[in-house]
């Protein structure tokens, strides 16, 4: 008995290890494309600007998106990408990020023709692995908070976007001690779907970045 509690705890102790190691390894092999100060003269200029949903409350952004979106629209406004992409879950009629994203950007002065829709971001993973296939980018500069940047970051290298990220941190968020925990195995996940590179959950025609992002309306 003694000797199968030991097997556990060793095994227990491993998996922990892996854990991790794998979590520490995205990080220090992302936290160079962090852009954190003097963006302006640090930052290069980039196909477009990926903005990652979160939470909707009702017909607002939540306060973490909400920081996202500003962050993203000033990089817009300085000129470092022409285009926006606002990528989240629009799987529901009755949940609907994206549209919330983009009139919330147009109520801060982007033209609605510079802002596309990627309706089934419903993962950090699809939305990358859609902004290449679907969007054809190839650089690009993606905004959320500055815990969820490692991953996206990691997913957009391993798909073989040029990617840089800027962090929408302004305050602090209720919560984050349970979401940094959270993203250590989401982490975890992504690092092994970037090994085998599964299809994104939904797929679908190209779309050109070079028109107008009003061809991904749907209202």
């Amino acid at each position: 008995m003694k000797k199968v509690v030991i097997v556990i705890l060793i095994i227990i102790a491993i998996i922990i290890i892996a854990i991790l190691g794998i979590n520490f390894y995205v990080v220090l092999s992302t936290k160079n494309r962090i852009i954190s100060e003097n963006y302006e003269s640090n930052l290069e200029k980039a196909d477009c600007i990926l903005i990652l949903g979160a939470g909707i409350w009702g017909d607002k952004p939540s306060p973490m998106l909400e920081d996202r979106l500003l962050q993203g629209i000033e990089l817009y406004k300085q000129g470092f990408a022409p285009k926006i992409i606002m990528s989240g879950d629009h799987t529901r009629e009755d949940y609907d990020e994206v549209n919330i994203m983009k009139n919330f950007a147009i109520e801060h002065g982007v033209p609605s023709e510079d802002i596309f829709m990627d309706h089934a971001g419903i993962s950090t993973y699809d939305s990358m692995y859609r902004a290449k296939r679907i969007f054809g980018v190839n650089k690009m500069i993606v905004v959320t908070q500055k815990y969820h940047l490692y991953r996206a970051l990691y997913v957009a290298n391993s798909l073989d976007i040029d990617c840089y990220g800027i962090g929408a941190d302004p305050r602090k968020y209720a919560g984050q001690i349970f979401r940094e925990v959270r993203e250590i195995l989401a982490r975890d996940k992504d690092f092994v779907k970037c090994i085998f590179k599964p299809a994104s959950t939904y797929l679908g025609e190209a779309i050109s970045l070079n028109g107008s992002g009003d061809i991904t309306n749907d209202k």
